[in-house]
C-alpha cells in the first residue's frame, strides 16, 4: 500500500469530518492494520470487527442466513458495522482467500462494500495467488476504493 493512498484517505476522512471503521472477513484486519498507519488516524479511525465466521457475520453485523461470498453479504456487513461502530465510512471484506473454492467461487474472488455516509456499493475482485497475496491484495484494493469513493 503506498503511502499516498494513506495520506488521501486520512486528508478525505478529516476534510469531511467523517469517521472511519472496518468489517472484515477475509481480509482478516489487514485493512484496519493498514488504515492504523495513515496520518492522524486517531482522529479519524474508529476501529473494526473481524467477523471471519458465517455465525459472527450474522450476530454482529446482522447478515442473513446463506451464503456469505455475496455483494449482498458485504453490503450487509458495512452496513451492520457503520451501525455498530456509528461510523460515516465502512469498508467491508469477504472472499476466498483460498487455496480452494468456496460457494462455488474460485480462491481469489473478493467482494468489497463501501459505506459513505448512509450509501452503500460492492465491487467483485479477482486476485492472483497464493492465500497470503489475496488477502493483502485484497486490502490493499479496499482501501484504494474507499479513496476514491470519497470527496475531494
Amino acid at each position: 500500500m503506498s503511502a499516498d493512498v494513506k495520506e488521501q484517505l486520512a486528508e478525505r476522512l478529516q476534510s469531511a469530518g467523517w469517521r472511519f471503521a472496518t468489517a472484515e472477513s477475509v481480509t482478516a484486519g489487514l485493512v484496519a492494520d493498514t488504515a492504523a498507519q495513515a496520518p492522524d488516524a486517531s482522529d479519524w479511525l474508529l476501529g473494526g470487527v473481524v467477523a471471519y465466521a458465517p455465525e459472527v457475520k450474522q450476530r454482529l453485523l446482522g447478515v442473513a442466513p446463506g451464503p456469505v461470498v455475496s455483494a449482498e453479504t458485504v453490503e450487509q456487513m458495512a452496513r451492520g458495522a457503520a451501525e455498530l461502530l456509528r461510523a460515516d465510512v465502512v469498508v467491508a471484506t469477504t472472499g476466498v482467500g483460498g487455496p480452494d473454492p468456496q460457494e462455488g467461487h474460485p480462491a481469489g474472488t473478493v467482494f468489497v462494500g463501501v459505506y459513505v455516509d448512509g450509501s452503500v456499493t460492492s465491487h467483485r475482485l479477482a486476485l492472483e495467488g497464493g492465500p497470503g497475496q489475496v488477502c493483502q491484495g485484497a486490502a490493499d484494493e479496499a482501501l484504494r476504493l474507499v479513496v476514491r469513493a470519497l470527496p475531494g
